[in-house]
């Protein structure tokens, strides 16, 4: 079984912020908006290094959409960047009529997504975005699992012509994937190969779902953890492989179950390889304020989650 190492805790708003001060040296058609959040977005150095390519728009998330379609058709590439909740929610209308439909090159950049936002509660805490954002034409939705995987996905979506949703976190998680990475948009990423039950992840649940695999290991089951960190277009032929070999599966994010990566592989079965599935996501439920660890645990979105659903999933093949 293969071990993978923490090389040490970061956050993965981190990663986008090095991925977006890489592009400001390597592309100049690059530009960065932020709604107020400079510091939370981690958009500083790129700000200190090409304050004419930077634009604070203030708390007007609307408006910051609306001047992103806008530059692109001089040809720059905007890179938006605020909370998960004020990237979608709240600015769903301009995204659908001003980038979507029209197909702009912007990237849509969201931070602080899902209950590990922590003390800031539900109200900030949003579990819908992925649905959201899947749902629109042209639209290509990323969720990544580390710092280093953040950074590499910020840089390759920079060469992605078409809008992209790209979404991030607060907290200091496990970075576990390699500095160098080759980051390909719809490509799933197989971390460990298994035969027994398919686990396939994303975001902070890619760590979580290691973890469960050891664990499950050590029980006699054998897992295969396949990393999604492109919820659209999703890699149907990566999944469809993997659940031929285990004959069932487990999806989990940390996004509500309805409209989130669970749906989208359901779908895919059900239309290619009818297998069993169980869903680790939260329950149609709104969040609250606590610890990151506490929600995760609260809501079912951890190492210890995965394994009861594996072994779940295991009595219904």
């Amino acid at each position: 079984m293969k071990k993978y190492t923490d090389s040490g805790k970061k956050d993965t708003r981190s990663g986008f912020g090095a991925g977006l001060t890489a592009l400001g040296k390597t592309n100049e058609n690059v530009v960065a908006l932020c709604a107020d959040l400079t510091g939370s977005l981690k958009m500083d150095e790129f700000k200190e290094n090409h304050p004419e390519r930077f634009f604070q728009v203030g708390i007007a998330e609307a408006n910051m959409m609306g001047m992103a379609a806008g530059m692109t058709i001089g040809g720059k590439i905007p890179f938006t960047g605020t909370f998960a909740n004020f990237s979608t929610g709240r600015v769903y209308d301009q995204i659908r009529q001003s980038i979507a439909y029209s197909g702009k090159n912007v990237k849509i950049c969201a931070s602080h997504a899902g209950v590990t936002l922590g003390e800031d509660g539900a109200t900030h805490q949003i579990l819908e975005d992925l649905g959201l954002m899947k749902m629109l034409p042209g639209m290509t939705v990323i969720n990544t699992c580390d710092y280093n995987q953040t950074k590499a996905a910020t840089i390759a979506i920079a060469e992605h012509k078409g809008p992209v949703y790209l979404r991030f976190g607060r907290p200091k998680v496990a970075n576990f994937t390699a500095e160098d990475q080759n980051f390909k948009i719809g490509k799933a990423v197989q971390l460990q190969e298994g035969n027994d039950v398919t686990i396939v992840a994303t975001g902070h649940l890619v760590w979580e779902a290691l973890q469960a695999a050891e664990t499950l290991n050590e029980k006699g089951i054998s897992a295969e953890v396949v990393n999604i960190h492109t919820i659209k277009p999703l890699d149907k032929d990566a999944i469809v492989k993997s659940v031929k070999k285990t004959g069932c599966i487990v999806t989990a994010e940390e996004h509500n179950y309805l409209g989130g990566l669970g749906e989208s592989v359901a779908r895919i079965l059900s239309e290619s390889h009818p297998t069993p599935q169980e869903f680790v996501a939260t329950q149609d439920t709104f969040g609250e304020s606590g610890t990151p660890e506490q929600l995760m645990e609260k809501y079912g979105l951890n190492a210890e989650a995965i394994v009861k659903a594996s072994e779940k999933v295991l009595k219904r093949k």
